[in-house]
């Protein structure tokens, strides 16, 4: 009767995990207790690279980890894939009731944190962004224009055909940059090869395409910028931020020294320090 109980249970559980699935789009996990944050990975990185974070902040907060769909193991969707991302979690919010949740997002995740940050009809207390831009593909495409931006491209034909062995090449120079640590630089590429390749190409697109900055005018919540200085150095980083950043009325800027891309993972116990103080002073 134990064991036919411990079953029932552990079905009912599984069921409301996958309740927390917004049509596939997202998949969350919840852990802790007390005021809610949802934590929003970059672009091909699980959830669970916030466990270190989470493991401290759990003891305080309840804690919703977001993996995208197509990263992480998770099944891919349909295309576009980051409208139907963005829509997941603006409802995953309103069903579950988080009100005034902390939104914490590194990358994308910051770019959806922003986005979701200016939507109306739900509540969010402040956002934490994580070297996050509001528009990616402004700073990288010269004359930049969304509308220009097609799946059907060269390059993402060209991206979708690469044999295996090029693409690992790929990855492996584009982790090279995003952490300092080579430990690290292996798993931001292993993300990478896992990741399913449309929504690597495709969701890239999407993420390219995507231009925040006129929308930063309707964020009135707090907003705390965390950015890396590597590769670049601290004066084109803060340049950049000021001038991506210049429609939103006020936020606070933090500067994460000698850090890459991937902040979590060059400096954890830094990151966490400066995130606690963030939720505390609120």
């Amino acid at each position: 009767m134990k064991k036919f109980i411990l079953v029932l249970v552990s079905f009912v559980f599984s069921l409301s995990i996958c309740a927390k699935n917004e049509g596939h789009a997202i998949s969350v996990k919840v852990t802790g207790k007390g005021k809610p944050i949802v934590l929003i990975p970059g672009f091909t990185v699980p959830g669970d690279i916030w466990n270190p974070l989470v493991k401290n902040l759990e003891k305080n907060y309840e804690c919703h980890i977001v993996t995208l769909a197509g990263f992480g193991g998770k099944e891919p969707i349909e295309f576009p894939w980051l409208p139907q991302v963005n829509e997941a979690l603006k409802n995953y919010i309103i069903k579950n009731n988080l009100q005034n949740a902390t939104i914490i997002g590194h990358s994308l995740g910051g770019t959806i944190a922003t986005w979701l940050a200016a939507q109306r009809g739900i509540k969010i207390s402040e956002i934490i962004l994580i070297d996050a831009l509001p528009a990616s593909g402004a700073l990288m495409i010269p004359n930049f224009n969304p509308e220009n931006l097609i799946y059907e491209s060269s390059y993402n034909k060209q991206q979708l055909a690469m044999d295996a062995i090029t693409f690992e090449q790929n990855a492996t120079a584009m982790s090279k940059g995003m952490s300092t640590k080579e430990s690290e630089q292996e798993r931001i590429k292993n993300w990478i090869l896992e990741s399913d390749r449309k929504t690597y190409v495709y969701g890239y697109t999407d993420y390219l395409k995507l231009d925040l900055r006129e929308d930063l005018k309707n964020i009135s919540i707090p907003v705390t910028i965390i950015a890396a200085t590597k590769p670049y150095g601290e004066k084109r980083v803060k340049q950049t931020y000021k001038n991506q950043y210049a429609n939103l009325k006020d936020y606070n800027f933090i500067i994460a020294a000698d850090s890459a891309h991937f902040i979590m993972l060059d400096k954890p116990e830094w990151l966490l320090k400066q995130i606690q103080t963030i939720l505390v002073s609120k």
